[in-house]
């Protein structure tokens, strides 16, 4: 019998300290390792860029928790997607990607990796015609898939975009970031890779920058182990211990960050400054019967977007009191961001432009009411 998810966040890769029965394994923070003769390595350790025991504790953990055979940890989500692309496409493929994605991997494809002689598109990746449209146009060798989407929160069938790019011999890679692996599986329904920033809900708690790779095939993985060494943008040990303890209590903040979202979507349903709400739990949300078909819950983003347009979203960005403006999301606490200047501003003027009057909530775990009168007296300020 297969263990459940909280229990495998708990133990996988956590076994005590051999030495003292240490239930946390130790922080192992040494840069190098002592060998007994020249080459004799004591169970593979030898240098801290190429292995070290608490990464490698951590990259258990995460193969354990999205269901694959190989993971590994970098020093930030855009080194775990720059590594993956690199040990995977060659000068001249192409990458077909949402139009909305993440602004920062949108820019290390379009502006970083375009000099390479990466090229790209960006579709709607909910319309699989039009996916199936742009694979046909260039060398597409990767997809690159969000669901939610951020921030658009925009829901598409994994299952069938990866039959979309399996038929033109591409590889679907998933960022799981939003959903996390409690909410979502992208390697049980057909995709070949997840990348994750563990910065954000895996880490949970807003105190380490890391990303990850997590995949099944084994010449792939074997690949992306290369460029990690050789490259070595590896996530630090410090990162790594930290991302594993918060990864333990994932499943039950993802709970909380989910139902906590679910109530804020529908109070601001009710606002009569708001235009719209993003949220996939939502009943009149088009991606919601989807969402329910293949996630677990609907997590903890939302995106508002407000009649009063720009001036509007500003003006409540700048008066909450218990949600907090910033970048990222994931954490515990609240966080409001927004996008079009902020975590979206590097794609403002294309099509993946984030609409002016819109903002993106990070709901936290905080009790609801908090949150609610929060948001109540910062839209009490229009």
């Amino acid at each position: 019998m297969s263990e459940g998810f909280n229990t495998r966040a708990i133990h996988a890769g956590q076994t005590p300290d051999p030495t003292t029965g240490a239930v946390i394994p130790p922080l192992y923070q040494s840069t190098t390792y002592a060998q007994d003769g020249i080459g004799g390595l004591r169970n593979g350790y030898e240098y801290g860029r190429g292995t070290n025991p608490t990464r490698d504790a951590l990259q258990d953990q995460l193969a354990a928790l999205e269901g694959g055979a190989h993971a590994y940890s970098f020093s930030s989500g855009l080194a775990a997607e720059d590594a993956l692309i690199r040990a995977l496409l060659a000068p001249g493929d192409h990458i077909v990607l949402g139009n909305d994605a993440y602004g920062g991997t949108y820019r290390l494809i379009n502006k970083v990796l375009s000099a390479w002689g990466i090229t790209n598109a960006a579709v709607d990746m909910s319309d699989v015609g039009a996916l199936t449209t742009a694979i046909a146009a260039g060398n597409t060798k990767m997809v690159w898939l969000e669901t939610p989407s951020n921030p658009m929160m925009k829901i598409s069938d994994i299952a069938a975009v990866a039959q979309a790019a399996h038929d033109a011999g591409a590889w679907l890679v998933v960022d799981n970031t939003f959903a996390s692996p409690y909410l979502q599986q992208p390697l049980a329904l057909g995709a070949d890779i997840v990348v994750h920033s563990t910065t954000k809900y895996i880490g949970g708690h807003s105190d380490a920058v890391g990303g990850a790779v997590i995949l099944n095939d084994d010449d792939a993985a074997e690949k992306i182990g290369f460029i990690q060494f050789a490259v070595g943008a590896v996530s630090a040990p410090m990162e790594a211990w930290l991302t594993t303890r918060g990864l333990k209590t994932l499943g039950v903040r993802m709970d909380r960050h989910s139902s906590n979202a679910m109530a804020v979507a529908k109070w601001l349903q009710d606002q009569p400054a708001v235009e719209n709400v993003l949220y996939p739990g939502l009943a009149d949300h088009p991606g919601h019967d989807l969402a329910k078909a293949q996630m677990k819950d609907f997590g903890g983003m939302v995106s508002v977007s407000f009649k009063g347009g720009e001036a509007a979203a500003r003006k409540v960005a700048e008066s909450t009191r218990v949600f907090t403006l910033a970048e990222s999301l994931g954490g515990v606490e609240s966080l409001m961001n927004y996008p079009s200047e902020m975590t979206h501003a590097s794609v403002k003027g294309t099509e993946l432009a984030v609409p002016e009057n819109l903002l993106r909530l990070s709901v936290g775990i905080e009790d609801l009411e908090d949150l609610i009168a929060d948001l109540d007296q910062a839209l009490s300020q229009l």
